[in-house]
């Protein structure tokens, strides 16, 4: 497997890692922007804007988007975060130069007004969809108050508020700004033809300039709160922790990940047998979300409300258990484990050009599938002590939802 790049002269790159026994090709622009770019009052619109991506281009209407794709048989899709949109798909290698060519055609959309109008009700009905499950206007709280007034702390969707007062000359000028070729990039994997890829994108994007977009990025000062909230639409209780990780770039972040899978992994971490197992919570769990300049460490649990006292005591205790070091044969169990997770993500061309555009929209070196299990499977138990003394696991934030009383 070897990994070629390009850059066009208006600054968009092509990054490929061509594997030529590949059965198929996986193709994804990846754009350096999401929620946290956002000036508040807007914020939501990365997210809405690739909504109207799929409402078509000058040259194609948004009924034909999708027929488009699905006539070449392609697994598509688009996603949003607060780092980066995506939009890629998935084919057989003959179709490489068809799905480059839809995928650019969705950076060129015509973000018609009446689109807008009508694509506004459905991010609203999203929105509402999301408030129904009691968890999410937890873990947006939470975030708010773990970042401050950092736009970290920003909702994807964004707000009802934020989404109603919107129009479509913001997400214009937004558009231009963000999505200029010198932000993004064509992330490549599997049986490409990657001087066919060049060739085609820059007929189809060459011409459009680059706006040298500012990168106000900065890490958030992280706060401390506590909170809890009672919802009529909650039956168990919820509990959600916000503690400081490493970022994206941070070496740390490998024996990170493995100190997070020894508290959480479903079949042997150290909170399945402390409160899944004997039937105190239905989950619990520790995960690291990393960013280009820090990381959120996100601690949570569901339970009966009638355990919550107990599940939210022994959560802590095995949180700051775990500082204490862990054995020798746990931290092999769970290597192996996260090493596999890492292989099986990356097998598919799909999963190592999702690896691949966001290791770029972070602002990472390129490293080989191989290397990236190498750092994991190095990992030791002095890594992972020195981890939890660098990012104690005790949350600065913690939010709580409940049932609302009778």
């Amino acid at each position: 497997m070897v990994l070629r790049s390009a850059t066009l002269s208006n600054g968009l790159t092509i990054l490929g890692e061509v594997d030529p026994n590949a059965h198929t090709a996986a193709a994804g622009f990846f754009v350096r922007t999401g929620a946290r770019d956002e000036p508040t009052p807007i914020m939501g619109v990365s997210h809405f804007l690739e909504h109207m991506m799929f409402k078509g281009s000058a040259a194609v209407v948004a009924q034909e988007v999708n027929r488009r794709f699905d006539a070449i048989g392609a697994e598509h899709n688009a996603f949003t975060t607060i780092d980066m949109t995506a939009y890629h798909a998935h084919v057989l290698p003959d179709r490489q130069g068809e799905a480059i060519s839809l995928l650019s055609d969705l950076l060129r959309p015509a973000l018609r007004n009446e689109d807008f109008d009508e694509e506004r009700k459905v991010i609203l009905e999203e929105i509402a969809m999301y408030d129904d499950n009691p968890f999410w206007p937890l873990y947006e709280r939470a975030s708010e108050a773990f970042h401050g007034g950092n736009p970290l702390g920003h909702r994807v969707l964004g707000t009802p508020e934020s989404i109603k007062a919107m129009d479509v000359g913001s997400m214009r000028d937004y558009f231009t700004a963000r999505y200029s070729p010198d932000n993004t990039v064509l992330a490549l994997a599997g049986k490409v033809d990657l001087d066919a890829a060049i060739r085609s994108v820059d007929s189809e994007l060459g011409m459009i300039p680059p706006q040298a977009p500012r990168n106000d990025r900065v890490a958030s000062i992280h706060q401390r709160h506590e909170f809890t909230i009672d919802s009529a639409k909650a039956t168990r209780h919820y509990l959600l922790g916000l503690a400081p990780g490493p970022s994206a770039r941070d070496e740390d972040r490998y024996a990170c990940m493995v100190l997070c899978q020894v508290l959480s992994d479903s079949d042997s971490g150290r909170l399945h047998w402390a409160l899944v197992e004997p039937g105190l919570a239905d989950s619990a769990d520790v995960s690291l979300d990393m960013h280009d300049d820090c990381g959120d460490v996100l601690i949570s649990a569901t339970c009966d409300p009638e355990d919550a006292a107990e599940v939210e005591s022994i959560l802590l205790r095995e949180l700051d258990l775990v500082a204490q070091g862990v054995r020798d044969d746990e931290l092999s169990a769970v290597r192996a484990k996260v090493a596999t997770m890492v292989t099986l993500a990356g097998e598919r061309p799909s999963g190592r050009m999702r690896r691949l555009g966001g290791n770029w929209a972070h602002g990472l070196p390129y490293r080989s599938l191989t290397e990236e299990l190498r750092h994991i499977e190095s990992v030791t138990a002095a890594d992972a002590k020195r981890v939890a003394g660098r990012f104690p696991l005790a949350p600065w934030v913690i939010g709580r939802t409940r049932p609302a009383p009778a």
